[in-house]
């Protein structure tokens, strides 16, 4: 759904007096932004796991990128959670994710990759641009950490 369809049945339904319906818009969008934010909080403790279970020759480069993702999604989802509930209220409903054993290099790349296709899918919830842009940081550290995974061994 884009951001100006979203605005425009805002404004109808608020036109006819659906408060209801708003109230339904509202809570559908909180819950793609809570699904996102909470795959991203486990991404954290996933990639830790990730990073203390590779282990072959050539596997510090992978160490160090999974290190550098953990490290740094902390801050930007701090940032991000925080000038949301700013706006918009207090989360209230995380959810928890089943933790994968680390397997091999490509199927961590396609652990990434699905973190990308999950805020690319929810990604709508908001239509804030420095909530837009708080969501590029997090894909830009997601598509760093692929490329260090798959060029630097």
């Amino acid at each position: 759904m884009n951001t100006e369809m979203k605005k425009k049945d805002i404004l109808t339904l608020k036109l006819r007096g659906e408060d209801s319906l708003i109230s339904e818009q509202k809570e559908k969008t909180n819950k793609s932004f809570e699904k996102m934010i909470s795959k991203l909080l486990t991404s954290r403790n996933q990639v830790q796991i990730f990073h203390w279970q590779v282990i072959k020759t050539g596997s510090y480069a992978a160490h160090k990128a999974y290190e550098d993702y953990y490290s740094g999604i902390v801050g930007i989802m701090d940032d991000l959670v925080e000038s949301y509930q700013g706006k918009y209220g207090i989360i209230k409903n995380f959810k928890t994710f089943k933790i994968e054993q680390y397997r091999n290099g490509k199927k961590t790349i396609s652990y990434f990759e699905r973190l990308l296709d999950i805020i690319e899918e929810n990604r709508d919830s908001v239509d804030d641009s420095y909530l837009q842009n708080q969501i590029d940081t997090v894909q830009e550290l997601i598509n760093s950490t692929i490329y260090k995974l798959r060029f630097l061994k």
